[in-house]
Parts: C-alpha cells; sequence; structure tokens
C-alpha cells in the first residue's frame, strides 16, 4: 500500500466547508454548557433548597452516560415530545421542521452543561471566601459578589479545564454525524468514497482538528496572559 499525499491535501481541501459546521457545534455547546453550568454549580455550591437535589441528579446522570447515549434520546425523545404537544394544543408545528443540527445544539449543551458546572464549581472554591465577605462588608448583595467579583476569578482560575472542555466538545462534535449532519469526520467519509482511500481521507481530518485544537490552545494562553497582566495590577 502507498499512501496518496496528493489525496490527503485534496481530502484536506474538500475537508474545509465542513469546518464552520463542527465549530457551530462546538461554540453554541460550550456556551450553553457555560450558562447551565454556572447555574448548577450556584446551586449546588449554596445548596438551594428545591433544586439542589434537581441539580445533583443531573450531574451524576448526565456524567455517568456517554455522550452518544444523551444525542440518540434527543433524537428519537424530542420529537415525541413536540409533536405530542403540538397534538395536545392543536398546533400544526411538528418536529420534522427541526435541522438536524438543532438535536446536536441541545444535546451536546446538555452533556457540556453537566461538565461545566463541575469545572466551574472547582474555580469557585478557588476563590477566597474572604472576597465575598469582603463584598458584604461594603454593601453589596449576594448576585452583585457573584457578577462583579467571585465568578470572574471563578472563571480565571478555570481557564484551562475550560480550554480543555472547548477542545472535548470540538472532538466530541464528530458524534454528530450519527443524525446525519455532515460535520468533518462525515465529510472524510464522503470525500473516502469517491475512491476508497479512507486512510488518507481520515488522516487529513486528523491533520484538520489537530490544527483547531492547537489554535484553541494558543487563544488559551493569550487569554492566560491577560489574565496574569490583570492579577498583577499590569493593565489599568
Amino acid at each position: 500500500m502507498k499512501l496518496d499525499f496528493g489525496f490527503i491535501w485534496t481530502a484536506f481541501i474538500a475537508l474545509l466547508p465542513a469546518v464552520p459546521t463542527a465549530l457551530a457545534i462546538t461554540a453554541v455547546s460550550v456556551f450553553c454548557g457555560l450558562i447551565i453550568g454556572t447555574a448548577v454549580a450556584v446551586i449546588r455550591l449554596y445548596k438551594v433548597p428545591v433544586l439542589y437535589p434537581i441539580a445533583s441528579a443531573y450531574v451524576t446522570v448526565i456524567r455517568g452516560t456517554p455522550m452518544l447515549t444523551h444525542l440518540f434520546i434527543i433524537y428519537f425523545g424530542l420529537p415525541m415530545l413536540i409533536d405530542g404537544a403540538a397534538d395536545s394544543l392543536g398546533l400544526s408545528f411538528r418536529s420534522v421542521s427541526i435541522p438536524m443540527i438543532g438535536f446536536a445544539y441541545i444535546s451536546f449543551s446538555i452533556t457540556a452543561g453537566a461538565y461545566m458546572s463541575e469545572v466551574v464549581r472547582s474555580g469557585l472554591l478557588a476563590v477566597n471566601r474572604g472576597q465575598i465577605e469582603a463584598a458584604y462588608s461594603i454593601g453589596m448583595t449576594t448576585f452583585q459578589a457573584m457578577r462583579r467579583i467571585i465568578l470572574p476569578q471563578a472563571f480565571a482560575a478555570s481557564l484551562p479545564n475550560l480550554s480543555n472542555m472547548v477542545i472535548g466538545m470540538l472532538h466530541g462534535s464528530t458524534l454528530a454525524f450519527t443524525v446525519s449532519v455532515v460535520e468533518i469526520n462525515a465529510k472524510a467519509q464522503i470525500v473516502a468514497t469517491t475512491n476508497w482511500k479512507f486512510f488518507e481521507a481520515y488522516l487529513a481530518a486528523a491533520l484538520l482538528f489537530w490544527g483547531l485544537t492547537f489554535l484553541i490552545e494558543r487563544l488559551t494562553a493569550l487569554a492566560e496572559r491577560r489574565f496574569n497582566l490583570y492579577n498583577r495590577g499590569g493593565v489599568s
């Protein structure tokens, strides 16, 4: 077997149109997951009545089951709920109107939320308790202290783990092909079927993922340096 370097380049170029789809899945899931995870982390940290057991169960169940399983449950279960609700309310809307990538957005956001909650919670625990006590001493409410003092420091402390989550969700976006979303890996399979050079096509996909991962790592390093400047008082 001879490696076709020319086809690796051809496949690499052919895979580029699928990059926006992978990035969109990653961005939406990380953004929504961060919102969900922050809310869940605060609920668990402060043991909010009624919501605390629900939040704990959510994290335990989602982290204890595979990402692909979440996707299938959403893909097959959500249409049943939507169509059932539409029938009972007399609406004409049907689940077939939802684009396939929408199921990936919902599923991956739910998955990311559970993992993000642990990342944010660890960041919150890293912030000195005296910070919020100092905020109370100058008349801030808990919400003001969290928004202006605690959460920014928690996110700064969590930045390496947040970066790992972004990379993990980028790689996890390859599962979207199971619900007919053409992301990078699915595109590689399509490209390879033209001449059955699957090794070269997937090698091109691997190089593309490596490049995107390297870019995320570099952006994280820049963000960390920026936060360190603020922490040292180097930026006014």
